[in-house]
């Protein structure tokens, strides 16, 4: 029997030697060492053999079976390493190709005023402060000296969620908020930016939403010219060195005086013009006195300036509505501004 293994050994390393494709191998595998292979029949006469040449024969076929099994795993292995490399080879992709380049997007014009905006009242000392936008009653009106009723809110009609619960019409809660955390302690100077909403009929100057960027100094001995100088600082600065502001009387229920400001600007035609851009004035005692301030210690400035509309003198957009309606040609054009 001993010699019967090893000429099936002899045999089988032969032929496995010699096989081509891994359908083979998988066949010569069942043929030698599958349960009716040729080593499982030679090993099934062991039962005839005596009890001294059982182990004799048991260990030669055990090195045969091993034999074989090594051969074939490495064929296997053979196979399957020459498969990878030619998919590999199929697959493979030239990386000194150029990549396909993305989109590139950019920031709104509103974001990028706002961001301007931000950043030139920032180096005059201010900080920025952020409110809801769902407000109440008391904040968006009462605490600015327009109390319920007051003829004044007819101006600022908005859309209400409750009866104490409104879409806020500008920031001016904000500055409330800033007053009340500040504790009476001054100075305090602050920018509010954000939406707001008025029931108003969208055309190419107006929206029934808008943002706003509010500003509130309040310190002992602040007067009209603080206010005009810093107007003017910034009108410099977002437009022009050559930019000139002018004041108007108005009328606010939160300021006392107030005023009406316009910037030069010049038209296309080299026309030089004014154009009405924010409106502001000395905060109102009553104003001061329900943000936790003493109006007989300290007086203050507020102005609120329109985003849309400096966004619309600064890169010469003919109609509010273009911001809203996200058509991709008009956005595009500020991709790299």
């Amino acid at each position: 029997m001993q010699e019967h293994l090893l000429a099936l050994k002899s045999e089988a390393l032969e032929v496995l030697e010699k096989v081509a494709t891994p359908k083979e191998l998988a066949d010569l595998r069942v043929k030698y060492s599958g349960k009716k292979g040729a080593l499982t029949e030679v090993l099934r006469g062991m039962g005839k053999l005596s009890a001294e040449e059982r182990p004799v024969v048991g260990q030669v076929a055990n090195e045969v079976r091993e034999a074989i099994e090594e051969v074939i795993n490495r064929k296997q292995e053979e196979f399957v390493r020459a498969e990878t490399n030619e998919r590999l080879a199929a697959e493979k992709i030239d990386v000194t190709l150029p990549g396909r380049g993305l989109p590139q997007g950019g920031i709104h014009p509103i974001n990028k005023v706002i961001e301007q905006m931000e950043d030139i009242f920032l180096g005059m000392g201010y900080s920025v402060a952020e409110g809801p936008q769902a407000e109440s009653d008391y904040y968006n009106f009462e605490a600015l000296n327009l109390p319920k009723n007051h003829p004044a809110r007819d101006m600022q009609d908005s859309f209400y969620l409750t009866d104490e619960l409104l879409m806020r019409t500008h920031t001016s809660p904000v500055q409330i908020r800033a007053m009340e955390a500040a504790k009476g302690k001054a100075p305090l100077k602050v920018i509010c930016p954000g939406a707001v909403y008025r029931r108003d009929d969208d055309d190419a100057t107006h929206s029934f939403q808008f943002f706003q960027i509010e500003g509130l100094v309040i310190d002992k001995g602040i007067r009209m010219s603080d206010l005009k100088g810093t107007l003017l600082q910034f009108a410099r600065e977002m437009f022009g060195e050559s930019t000139e502001i002018r004041l108007r009387p108005s009328f606010f229920p939160f300021t006392e005086p107030s005023v009406e400001v316009d910037v030069t600007f010049v038209k296309k035609n080299g026309e030089r013009i004014w154009i009405e851009v924010l409106g502001c004035g000395m905060v109102h005692p009553k104003v001061l006195e329900m943000g936790g301030f003493d109006p007989e210690v300290y007086s203050g400035f507020a102005f609120g300036i329109g985003v849309e509309r400096i966004a619309i003198l600064k890169y010469g957009i003919d109609d509010i509505r273009h911001f809203y309606i996200n058509d991709m040609r008009f956005l595009k054009q500020f991709s790299r501004i």
